[in-house]
């Protein structure tokens, strides 16, 4: 046998004793009691002090999402995985169209739209916000601190809670607060029970992972441990994954919440994909849709949103497979009126002058104060309707 394939078995046996033992162990975990706030003068209080000044910078953030029916969801969705901790979790919807979520010692909860969009159910977003509880209730991130001593590193770890992060510096945060593969899985651990006490399907946590690296991977098929400082600060992917479904494994049983989950977030999709598909990182965006589309997740929104990433990407046979998508789109039974002009703008530019009418004038009925209304009426009267 080759010494890569002995590595590699080597590996996969230790994966497998490993997420064994974190199942068994996993059984057996009891939280800690809620936590008091710590003296000020102690290094904790001071972080304590700090998250504290950022969360009320973060309540008059215009990032932050004013929908209380969505945030309570999720709040609710938060206490019951935190039990007896509830009273201290305060979560934060924040719209930017990247995948993270985090927590602070002092209870602050940040979860990014783009995260939300990426989940499929109520079950999926439970393994997160769960993982994310399983750091907090743990204290690993008193204990990352006190590993930094300099002033700039102390600085780049409250860029991760604070709104520094969505503005272009998540690689520099996530290298400068980067849980160690201990504290990742046993936060995993405890996001697994703290799921299954809450009577969800665990294993949803590990399709959210692999869910992700396949986006990731699809980004000029690299490896993601080279083009996203999420993965390249977490354990191997195929590790964390098969460790997720052991543990899934010894807790059957619970929940999904399809149909909770995608009636409570329905009223934001359309501006979460509009915010995806301005990241121009299209093989991403089109392997995330894709997915969507194939569990059945509104399906004429998202594939408008597909055939959009297709015509702005605009490589060979992008503006015959966006046609195809904005057909799809409004063959629905509720089709967004945006598939209209998608199909009339294509139709023109192609010479289908019929089709294109026919599109056009739709999208001015479903749509009649839309704002380009006046530059479709014009391509109505250049094409002699």
């Amino acid at each position: 046998m080759k010494r890569r394939q002995v590595l590699a078995a080597g590996a996969a046996c230790c994966a497998s004793l490993l997420a064994r033992s974190a199942g068994a162990q996993a059984m057996h975990y009891a939280a800690p009691e809620r936590f008091g706030r710590p003296d000020i003068a102690s290094d904790e209080g001071g972080l304590w002090a700090l998250m504290d000044r950022e969360e009320k910078g973060l309540r008059r953030s215009p990032l932050v999402l004013r929908d209380e029916k969505l945030k309570n969801y999720v709040q609710d969705i938060a206490c019951r995985l935190g039990s007896e901790h509830c009273p201290d979790i305060r979560v934060y919807l924040v719209r930017t169209p990247l995948f993270n979520a985090s927590m602070a010692p002092n209870g602050m909860m940040q979860v990014w739209t783009g995260l939300l969009l990426r989940m499929e159910n109520e079950a999926q977003l439970a393994a997160v916000l769960g993982h994310e509880i399983g750091h907090y209730l743990q204290r690993h991130s008193v204990e990352r601190l006190r590993d930094i001593r300099s002033k700039s590193a102390f600085g780049q770890v409250l860029s991760l809670f604070g709104l520094i992060g969505a503005v272009g510096q998540i690689a520099v945060a996530a290298s400068a607060y980067a849980y160690g593969r201990e504290h990742e899985h046993e936060a995993d651990r405890i996001g697994a029970v703290l799921m299954h006490r809450a009577g969800y399907d665990v294993a949803e946590a590990a399709k959210v992972w692999n869910n992700l690296l396949k986006e990731v991977r699809a980004r000029e098929g690299k490896e993601p441990e080279q083009t996203a400082p999420l993965f390249a600060s977490h354990p191997a992917p195929p590790e964390r994954r098969d460790i997720l479904g052991q543990i899934a494994a010894a807790m059957p049983g619970g929940s999904r919440g399809d149909d909770a989950y995608r009636r409570h977030v329905a009223a934001h999709l359309d501006e979460w994909l509009q915010d995806e598909v301005k990241r121009g990182q299209y093989a991403e965006s089109l392997a995330l849709i894709s997915r969507q589309i194939g569990s059945g997740f509104a399906p004429g929104l998202m594939s408008y949103y597909r055939g959009e990433v297709y015509r702005l990407r605009a490589e060979p046979g992008d503006q015959d497979l966006a046609l195809a998508d904005y057909r799809l789109a409004a063959q629905m039974p509720d089709p967004p009126a945006v598939a209209f002009r998608g199909i009339g703008l294509i139709c023109r530019q192609q010479g289908q002058n019929g089709e294109a009418v026919q599109g056009f004038r739709r999208y001015l009925e479903l749509a009649p104060a839309a704002p380009d209304a006046a530059f479709i009426q014009s391509y109505l009267a250049e094409l002699g309707s």
